[in-house]
């Protein structure tokens, strides 16, 4: 296996384990705005956005492989 093929193995795994968070990013903030806490709830939607950009961006990294 050459190193390429390591990263690309890699930023699957990488993509993969950032959704499993993004899920459980959402699932906290809809938690946060039913309890009142709607300053946090506001602030995991944002950790929650910015996650998915992340997986764009291991997505891009992906295709130029």
């Amino acid at each position: 296996m050459t190193e390429l093929d390591k990263l690309r193995h890699l930023l699957k795994h990488w993509m993969e384990h950032n959704d499993a968070h993004v899920s459980t990013y959402d699932e906290w903030a809809r938690k946060a705005a039913a309890m009142g806490e709607n300053d946090l709830s506001d602030i995991l939607k944002e950790i929650t956005c910015e996650s998915r950009k992340l997986n764009n961006l291991f997505q891009k990294a992906l295709e130029s492989i």
